[in-house]
């Protein structure tokens, strides 16, 4: 889509300026565009020209940069640059692994302080959030336990979605109908996550290169960073690591997507092989072997 300046001519994202909103992106968020994206930032964002009643995509840098609400615009900037495919149970092997191996592992190792915290970094609208609960419910495990399912996302319309905890048909494209009966109310507006599952999920904006915000996320057994990692430049993925691992008790896992890896970004993981999934531990009994080591 584009938009029309007020004086009538079509605007079109110039490669110069093109550069410099994604290099204003990439600097906030550690996203990374390959040249290939102009057409798809001038698509998405021209409609934001007329909304601000800007003349050309050289005003709008200057207003993302030193107008008031330049910040607020940027949030609108992601919201739209963004990729937020995702549905209920996605990459079932990986949570098979959760609820068979894993969550035992945690059962057995947090039986005293009855405490469990699962971290979904990069949340989009919510539905691994809510599927890491729904399996720890399923689990039979943890009644009584303090369990915290924390979703955070840097979109804000996404978090916004993820709250409300309402679902319609593509959400629910590999969810098991056992799991859709159970966990979901059927209202006119679409499926509405249930009370016991919501009470256990809380979500949050987040920029995970925020690493000072990141803290109040507190520490986790398991992280959960899927699809995050592919779309950030190589100094972004090891700063954002890092927070992860900080975030990690010792012995805590991190799930990566399926084509991600921490090849060449840490050597601070430790790799643990499963039945069906290879996870990351951060080594048990201990912070960090070698601070900032690659």
């Amino acid at each position: 889509m584009t938009a029309e300046p007020l004086t009538g001519t079509l605007l079109r994202l110039r490669p110069n300026e093109f550069r410099l909103l994604r290099d204003f992106v990439n600097v906030h968020a550690g996203l990374h565009f390959d040249d290939d994206a102009l057409v798809l930032f001038d698509r998405r964002l021209a409609d934001r020209l007329t909304a601000l009643q800007l003349s050309g995509y050289d005003e709008y840098y200057k207003y993302l940069r030193f107008n008031a609400r330049g910040q607020y615009e940027l949030d609108e900037v992601l919201e739209r640059v963004t990729t937020n495919e995702t549905y209920f149970f996605r990459q079932e092997y990986q949570l098979r692994a959760f609820k068979n191996e894993i969550l035992p592992r945690i059962y057995e190792n947090n039986v005293a302080r009855r405490r469990l915290g699962v971290w979904s970094a990069g949340c989009s609208t919510g539905e691994e959030a809510y599927t890491l609960a729904m399996l720890i419910h399923e689990s039979g495990l943890f009644e009584g336990w303090d369990v915290r399912v924390i979703g955070s996302d840097i979109c804000k319309h996404n978090v916004t979605f993820a709250r409300r905890g309402v679902y319609r048909g593509g959400a629910f494209r590999t969810t098991p109908l056992e799991y859709r009966r159970n966990y979901f109310i059927e209202t006119e507006d679409g499926f509405h996550v249930s009370e016991k599952i919501r009470k256990m999920c809380y979500f949050g904006q987040l920029n995970l290169l925020d690493t000072g915000k990141s803290a109040i996320v507190g520490r986790v057994d398991v992280v959960f960073c899927r699809n995050v990692l592919i779309y950030l430049d190589v100094r972004s993925r090891r700063k954002v690591i890092d927070s992860l691992y900080e975030r990690l008790v010792p012995g805590g896992i991190l799930l990566l997507g399926h084509s991600e890896s921490l090849l060449n970004v840490t050597t601070a993981f430790e790799l643990v092989h499963l039945s069906e999934d290879l996870v990351y531990r951060k080594p048990p009994n201990q912070e960090r072997a070698e601070p900032g080591a690659r």
